[in-house]
């Protein structure tokens, strides 16, 4: 059996729970997570505007 990864962005406006759920009705199952900061500069100067938070879901293929 060969596996199907694929990484889910969470959306601004949307919850981790739903992106899983999301995930959940693909057919994915979570096995990882990642998270990076999104900048913005003002000034000259980066400011942390909000976390990018991507899940990572398996597939089972057969």
């Amino acid at each position: 059996m060969k596996q199907e990864t694929q990484w889910f962005e969470v959306q601004e406006n949307e919850s981790i729970a739903a992106c899983m759920e999301k995930m959940a009705e693909q057919g994915f199952q979570v096995v990882g997570r990642r998270e990076e900061p999104l900048f913005a500069e003002v000034d000259g100067k980066p400011i942390p505007i909000r976390q990018i938070i991507q899940l990572k879901g398996i597939k089972e293929k057969k």
